[in-house]
């Protein structure tokens, strides 16, 4: 079984995230507020389609300490190039985020590892409600 793509968002990038996680939260709802161009769709790993996603790609399925960004029959990034598109992508003063690409990959997903074993710690939970058109943007 393949994650299905609707033909309406196969244009889209696709946020994964942990969901249960404050500051992973945070920054998806950055994402939401910055995304003035309609580009980004939103997963949970631990959703049915966010599981998908990592079995069909033998990734694992209960740690959830990875961000990923797939571009459906594109590719997908991870950590650190996850980041660095996003805020490409953004556009903006963000685009300048593209300098972090002198930055060696090791180097900046060991920092983005350093941060995911820590963000529980750096955000409390919180209780995001999304807006109707927001709740658009969510994959289940």
């Amino acid at each position: 079984m393949t994650t299905e793509v609707s033909a309406s968002f196969k244009d889209k990038y696709i946020v994964f995230y942990d969901g249960e996680c404050g500051f992973c939260n945070h920054w998806v709802q950055w994402i939401l507020e910055k995304d003035k161009n309609d580009k980004f769709l939103f997963a949970s790993l631990q959703s049915e389609f966010g599981q998908k996603f990592l079995n069909e790609r033998n990734l694992p399925n209960q740690i959830f300490d990875t961000l990923y960004l797939w571009k459906p029959q594109s590719f997908y990034l991870t950590k650190y190039k996850a980041i660095l598109k996003i805020a490409t992508e953004i556009g903006g003063i963000y685009s300048l985020s593209t300098i972090g690409k002198i930055i060696p990959d090791f180097i900046g997903n060991q920092f983005y590892s350093l941060i995911s074993r820590n963000r529980k710690k750096l955000a409390a939970n919180q209780c995001f409600l999304p807006s109707a058109e927001q709740q658009k943007k969510f994959l289940n």
